[in-house]
């Protein structure tokens, strides 16, 4: 088994639907070269182990506070206050919190560990048509820890998928496909310099991916849809004309939610998108862009 290497994880969830068909295990790695401001996963941006915050179970013992080498903790006014300025990640915090209130997300794993966990939900898999799924984070920024898990899950007759950004480099991509059933392949903005805006980097190499790889594996094309930003006629005209050339299975739209948005401030990050109108699947925007694209002759499904 390819438990040589760890890989920093930072969740393993189990009955999760939303990664591929049927009931799964969804494996979430730590570490995303794109910094997306609507992500709902920010414990997932950064590729090292971190504190992660819960006022709510603190009991003001000071024990984070004695412990903290820089003084960036401290307790007054029934209150605990972290200066994340001055924060150096040591996590001696959370390693002495006894109410869980300081806890550190991104724990490092072999692959031997997490599929012992993914393997105890085999009567799922077989009974739904579920398997295991991996995603992030950018799960291929550490491709060679997801190549040693696929490689072992098809040993064991799992259906596999990958939720990714399609940013890395092809060959690296290319050896994890050949252990991966689907392809959930985000696609941020058709026009690149929109892409780089808001996440950091540009659709050049993302798109060149994608067309690779719709020649080894089934794909659905995932839209995260941002009021605004994403959601133009011409945008998603692009984005079907994308679909109909690499001919993915679906196009699954992902209307824009504020559901993490409490953990930035547990990260000590702020969130940039207040304000920013949240979508119901029935909104006009989203029933807009559905149609458009199954005026193309795709199949389009909203939230999944």
């Amino acid at each position: 088994m390819a438990d040589e290497l760890k890989g920093l994880v930072f969740n393993i969830q189990k009955f999760s639907i939303q990664d591929g068909p049927g009931i799964r295990t969804t494996v979430f790695m730590k570490g995303c070269s794109l910094k997306c401001p609507w992500c709902s996963n920010p414990e997932g941006m950064r590729s090292v182990s971190e504190i992660i915050t819960n006022d709510r179970r603190c009991i003001l013992c000071k024990k984070c506070a004695e412990a903290c080498p820089v003084n960036a903790i401290s307790i007054a006014d029934s209150a605990r206050t972290i200066d994340w300025s001055h924060c150096t990640n040591c996590l001696e915090c959370a390693r002495v919190c006894p109410s869980h209130s300081i806890e550190v997300v991104g724990k490092y794993m072999t692959v031997e560990d997490v599929f012992k966990v993914v393997a105890r939900d085999v009567p799922f898999y077989r009974n739904t048509g579920g398997g295991v799924s991996v995603s992030g984070g950018e799960p291929l920024q550490q491709w060679q820890w997801v190549l040693g898990l696929f490689k072992t899950c098809k040993q064991a007759g799992f259906h596999t998928s990958l939720d990714t950004t399609g940013y890395c480099k092809w060959e690296h991509m290319r050896r994890v496909l050949e252990y991966v059933d689907l392809i959930l392949f985000d696609v941020k903005h058709m026009d690149s310099a929109m892409c780089k805006e808001k996440c950091g980097v540009g659709n050049a190499l993302i798109l060149e991916n994608l067309e690779k790889a719709a020649k080894m594996c089934t794909i659905w094309l995932r839209i995260p849809l941002i009021p605004n930003y994403n959601d133009s006629e011409t945008n998603m005209r692009l984005i079907a004309e994308l679909a109909s050339r690499t001919m993915v299975d679906k196009v699954s739209l992902l209307p824009y939610h504020e559901y993490g948005k409490q953990k930035y401030s547990s990260l000590g990050r702020a969130y940039c998108f207040n304000g920013m109108a949240i979508l119901n699947p029935d909104d006009q925007t989203v029933t807009r862009s559905k149609g458009l694209l199954e005026s193309y002759g795709l199949e389009v499904s909203v939230g999944s």
